[in-house]
């Protein structure tokens, strides 16, 4: 393919395990907000957004929506537990390939953003533990849709923003480790780079449709050549 304009992160499983943190922080804000224990794995899948997760998690505790004063609450005690839990957690590591591959892309002048179901804070927190945040000036985030096509057009119109430019999406690489991850590249037109660094093989990401399948961040991505080669 062609240079790409954009190149599209999303982040847990990606380019960071968390070891869990980002359960265990939800876990403290229903502990302080309620008392009660909660598993947000048993109600919410993998790559939805951070107010769909904290929704359904709510409904399914409490049996009942939460009233907005509620969900507010809920999510900003949730994230002010999210950098402690990142700090706490033994589990941290930045994925393989990772700093490499982003110090290489910025030294050859590809713009580099971020498309995560995370709030903007706490896809930051994630990546501050790693030194990861510096390489991200923009992006499309849970905080932005609970829709991930719609929040990875918002990333694509921010760095049109950002370049002074349109952007042909199909230049646009939009790397993730789920089919979600995928299926937002394909709602948004851009071109998907499934890596299988979390936990769907290789063969689940070529069947969710990506467009481009690596073992790791290690390989090279399409498009890249020069000096981010």
């Amino acid at each position: 393919m062609e240079r790409p304009h954009a190149i599209l992160f999303d982040v847990d499983g990606t380019l960071v395990e968390t070891g869990g943190a980002g359960g265990e922080s939800w876990r403290r804000a229903f502990r302080e907000l309620y008392d009660v224990d909660a598993d947000v794995k048993l109600f919410s899948e993998v790559g939805e957004t951070d107010p769909a997760v904290g929704r359904r998690t709510f409904e399914g505790l409490l049996e009942r929506e939460p009233e907005p004063a509620e969900m507010a609450l809920l999510m900003t005690t949730r994230l002010a537990h999210v950098c402690a839990a990142v700090a706490d957690s033994a589990g941290y590591r930045v994925l393989a390939g990772v700093e490499r591959t982003l110090e290489r892309l910025v030294a050859g002048g590809f713009l580099l953003g971020l498309t995560t179901g995370n709030v903007e804070a706490a896809a930051f927190a994630k990546l501050q533990r790693g030194g990861l945040q510096r390489f991200f000036c923009f992006g499309g985030y849970g905080s932005d849709s609970p829709d991930r096509g719609e929040l990875t057009r918002i990333a694509i119109r921010r760095a049109e923003g950002i370049l002074g430019m349109e952007i042909d999406t199909c230049r646009v690489l939009v790397v993730g480790d789920t089919p979600k991850d995928v299926a937002a590249a394909k709602a948004a037109h851009a071109t998907s780079v499934a890596v299988a660094s979390g936990r769907y093989s290789q063969a689940d990401l070529r069947d969710a449709g990506a467009h481009y399948v690596l073992a790791t961040l290690e390989e090279p991505l399409p498009g890249v050549t020069g000096p981010a080669a």
